[in-house]
C-alpha cells in the first residue's frame, strides 16, 4: 500500500536499501519497519502514533528469537502496523540513540539488554520500554499501550516528564567535591575488587559474566606500584579461568561475548571485535608484567583468529560474529561424543577427552560439548595436541559458518588497531604492526572526510558522524601505533583527531566530553558519562591520550584537560571506584612518575635496537617513546635540541619536561626508565 490522499506515511517495509546488516536482517518483516531518521518522525507526528522503537544488532541472539516469534508474525505485525510507527535502530551504528533510551529502560525496569523495546511519542520522548517480550506478552502489550494513548494521555505525558526530568540530571551531573584524587584510591579500590572477587572461578560477581577488561589492566597497574599480591592474584586467577573455559575458542582463538555461568563454561557464542581488541590488550600487558607464555599465546591467538576471519582485504575490521548458526546456537562451536570419536584416532581421541572434558552426555545443549580445559592440565598442553587442534578445526571450518557482521566501526577499530600494535611491541612480529598499519590507512582513506570522521563502512559507503567514541578510541590507538613504528604520519594525524574532538565535544562551561556533537540531529538530549561499560569510559580513555600528548607536547590544554575530566568524575569514583577502572587507568598515569623518553640514533643500531627492546619486552605503563634521528625534522617538543652523544644512540628519560642525564649506558637507562612512584 503507497501514500494515500491524506498524506499518510507509506505502508510497506523500508529497510530494504539500508546497509546496516541488523536491519537487512529485518527487511522481509511484516512489520512496517522505518530506519531511524526523518521520515519516520514525520508520519508518527502526522498519524499521531506513538513510536515503537526496536534497537539490537545483528549477531545478537535474543534478537533473533524475537523476530521470529514477533516480528515475522502477521498477527503482531498487524498491531504495530495499525497502532504504531515502528523503527529499527543497529545500536552499533547509532550507539547515541542506544545510550538515551537504554537509560530511560534501566530506569523503568531496572535491567537492559537487547533487543531493546521502547514506547515513545511522536515527539520521541520515551514512556515506556524493556527488553525481550515473548510473542503472547508483546501483543498484550501493544493494545494495552495503544488504549492508554488513545484514551489515557495524561499518565503517558506525566511518565515522559519524569523520564525527561531523570535523563536531564543524568547529563547535567556537575562535581560536587573540591577533593582531588590520589593514589590512596587506588587501594580502595583494590578493596573493592577484593571484596567482589569470585575466588573460586575468577572474575567478579555471580552469572553472566563479562570479561572485565578495564578492571584486570587496572589491577595489574595496582600490582606494579603497590606490590600488592591479591591484586596480581586475581588478574592471573581471571586471566586464566577466561582462557581455559569455553568463553575461549580453544581451536580457533578469539573470546565470546560472556559467560552465562560463573565458571567462564558455557559461553554466549557471539565474538565481538572490541572484547577481542580489549581481552587481547589486557593478556598483553598481562604477558609483560609475568613473562607467562600463557598470556602472549592467548592474544596472539585471538589476533590471528582477527586476522583471518575478521579483516576487510583492504585492511579494516569487521565487527562481529553471530552466536547462531543453522538456527541453533552454538552449533557451529560445540561437538558430540560419537563425532570426535569418529575424526580422531582411538588415541588422540582418548587424549583430547581428558584434557578438554568430553563426555558421550555433553556439557551443553542436545548432548554436545563445549571444549573446556580441565584443572589437571596445564596449558602447555596444548602444545602435545596441535596436530589434534589442526585437525578439528579444518573439520569445523567445513561447517556452516555464523553470520558474519562486516560494518566496519570507526571506533572499535581504533580499539583493535591498538591491540595489534601492542602485540608487535610484545612479540616483535611484524605481521601485527602490518595489520594495525593497513587498518588505520583504511579508516584514514574511507572514514575521514573534510577533518571529520564517520562512524560506519559497509558495501563502499561510508556513514554517520563520529560521536566521541569514534575519536578516543582511534586517538588511542593511533598512539600505540606511533610507538610503534614511530612514523610521524600518525602523530600528526592524532593531533588533528584531537583538535576537532575537542571542538565537537568538549563541554565548555562543566569540562570532560559530551557523547555527541551540538548538531547531532533528533536526540533529547546530550549525554556524558564516565563509567565503563563493555568498552572502555570516552572520557577516561581520552584523559590518558590527554595526558600522553602532553608529554609529548607539553602543551598545557592537554593535562588541564584531562585534570577537568578527574575532577568531574571524582565524587561518582569515591562512591564506587571499580565502575571506572579506565579513568583510574588515565589517574595512574597522571600520579606516577610518567616517563617522556626520547631516543636519538640510528633505528637499525644495535643499541638502539636494545633500548626499543627493553621498552617492548616490560610493563611500563606509563611512558610514552619518540625516537628520530639526529637533526631529523620532527614537530614534538620532546625532540627539541636533542643530540647523539660520542656517536652512539642517546636516551633522553623525562618527567614533566625535566630530563635527566641523557645516557647510552643500556643499563642506566634501564634503571632510570623503571623508577615508578611507589604507593
Amino acid at each position: 500500500m503507497l501514500m494515500n490522499m491524506q498524506g499518510k506515511s507509506e505502508k510497506f517495509n523500508h529497510l530494504g536499501q539500508e546497509k546496516s546488516p541488523y536491519l537487512l536482517q529485518h527487511k522481509d518483516n511484516p512489520v512496517w519497519w522505518h530506519a531511524w531518521g526523518e521520515k519516520a518522525f514525520e508520519a508518527a507526528q502526522k498519524e499521531n502514533k506513538p513510536i515503537f522503537l526496536s534497537i539490537g544488532y545483528s549477531t545478537c541472539h535474543w534478537c533473533h528469537v524475537m523476530e521470529k516469534e514477533s516480528f515475522e508474525n502477521e498477527e503482531v505485525a498487524h498491531l504495530l502496523n495499525q497502532h504504531f510507527i515502528s523503527i529499527k535502530v543497529d545500536r552499533e551504528e547509532h550507539p547515541d540513540v542506544d545510550k538515551i533510551y537504554m537509560d530511560a529502560v534501566v530506569a523503568m525496569s531496572e535491567r537492559g539488554g537487547w533487543p531493546m523495546s521502547v514506547f515513545l511519542t511522536p515527539d520521541l520522548k520515551p514512556f515506556f520500554g524493556g527488553t525481550y517480550f515473548p510473542k503472547l506478552q508483546f501483543m498484550q502489550l501493544l493494545t494495552q499501550v495503544d488504549t492508554v494513548w488513545k484514551q489515557n494521555q495524561t499518565e503517558i505525558q506525566k511518565s515522559v516528564h519524569e523520564l525527561t526530568e531523570y535523563l536531564s540530571q543524568l547529563s547535567s551531573q556537575a562535581p560536587d567535591t573540591q577533593e582531588k584524587l590520589d593514589n590512596s584510591i587506588f587501594l580502595i579500590t583494590l578493596s573493592q575488587f577484593e571484596n567482589q572477587f569470585d575466588a573460586t572461578y575468577g572474575g567478579f560477581g555471580g552469572a553472566p559474566k563479562f570479561p572485565p577488561s578495564m578492571s584486570l589492566s587496572l589491577l595489574l597497574r595496582i600490582a606494579l606500584r603497590s606490590g600488592k599480591k591479591s591484586a596480581l592474584d586475581m588478574a592471573h586467577k581471571t586471566l586464566q579461568s577466561m582462557a581455559r573455559g569455553g568463553m575461549y575458542d580453544h581451536l580457533g582463538g578469539g573470546f565470546a561475548r560472556y559467560s552465562t555461568d560463573p565458571q567462564w563454561l558455557v559461553p554466549h557464542f557471539e565474538k565481538m571485535l572490541y572484547d577481542n581488541a580489549n581481552l587481547a590488550a589486557v593478556y598483553l600487558e598481562a604477558y609483560q608484567l609475568t613473562k607467562k607464555p600463557l598470556y602472549l599465546q592467548v592474544a596472539q591467538e585471538t589476533l590471528d583468529y582477527i586476522v583471518r576471519d575478521m579483516t576487510h582485504p583492504e585492511g579494516g575490521f569487521y565487527s562481529a560474529e553471530d552466536a547462531d548458526s543453522e538456527g541453533l546456537e552454538g552449533k557451529f562451536y560445540v561437538w558430540t561424543f560419537d563425532e570426535l570419536k569418529k575424526i580422531l584416532s582411538e588415541t588422540d581421541f582418548q587424549l583430547f577427552q581428558k584434557v578438554y572434558g568430553i563426555s558421550e552426555n555433553g556439557n551443553f545443549e542436545h548432548g554436545t560439548n563445549i571444549l573446556n580445559l580441565q584443572k589437571d592440565y596445564d596449558w602447555d598442553i596444548k602444545e602435545k595436541l596441535q596436530g589434534i587442534h589442526k585437525k578439528l578445526f579444518e573439520t569445523r571450518e567445513k561447517r556452516i559458518h555464523p553470520h558474519k557482521d562486516d560494518k566496519i566501526l570507526t571506533a572499535w577499530n581504533g580499539l583493535m588497531i591498538g591491540a595489534f600494535a601492542r602485540a608487535f611491541q610484545a612479540s616483535q612480529d611484524k605481521k601485527y604492526l602490518i595489520a594495525a598499519q593497513r587498518a588505520a590507512h583504511f579508516i584514514h582513506q574511507n572514514l575521514y572526510k573534510k577533518g571529520e570522521l564517520l562512524r560506519r563502512f559497509r558495501d563502499s559507503e561510508a556513514k554517520y558522524s563520529g560521536h566521541l567514541e569514534d575519536y578516543a578510541y582511534l586517538i588511542y590507538g593511533l598512539l600505540q601505533l606511533f610507538e610503534s613504528d614511530f612514523d610521524g604520519q600518525w602523530i600528526s594525524w592524532v593531533l588533528e583527531l584531537q583538535k576537532k574532538q575537542d571542538e565537537l565535544f568538549w563541554d565548555q562551561e562543566k569540562g570532560g566530553y559530551f557523547f555527541t556533537s551540538e548538531s547531532a540531529p533528533h536526540l533529547i538530549r546530550r549525554s556524558k558519562d564516565y563509567q565503563d561499560g563493555a568498552t572502555p569510559n570516552s572520557n577516561g580513555i581520552s584523559a590518558l591520550s590527554l595526558l600522553k600528548l602532553y608529554s609529548l607536547t607539553l602543551n598545557e590544554e592537554y593535562k588541564t584537560k584531562a585534570e577537568k575530566i578527574f575532577e568531574n568524575s571524582t565524587a561518582m569514583i569515591k562512591k564506587y571506584p571499580s565502575a571506572f577502572s579506565q579513568t583510574l587507568i588515565a589517574l595512574d598515569y597522571y600520579l606516577d612518575r610518567s616517563k617522556e623518553i626520547a631516543l636519538v640514533g640510528k633505528k637499525e643500531d644495535s643499541l638502539t635496537q636494545s633500548m626499543v627492546s627493553f621498552l617492548r619486552s616490560s610493563f611500563l605503563p606509563n611512558k610514552v617513546i619518540v625516537m628520530t634521528r639526529e637533526n631529523e625534522p620532527n614537530p614534538l617538543p620532546l625532540t627539541k635540541n636533542k643530540k647523539m652523544i660520542g656517536g652512539q644512540t642517546t636516551a633522553y628519560v623525562c618527567e614533566g619536561g625535566t630530563c635527566q642525564l641523557p645516557t647510552s649506558d643500556l643499563q642506566v637507562f634501564k634503571k632510570q626508565v623503571q623508577e615508578i612512584r611507589k604507593y
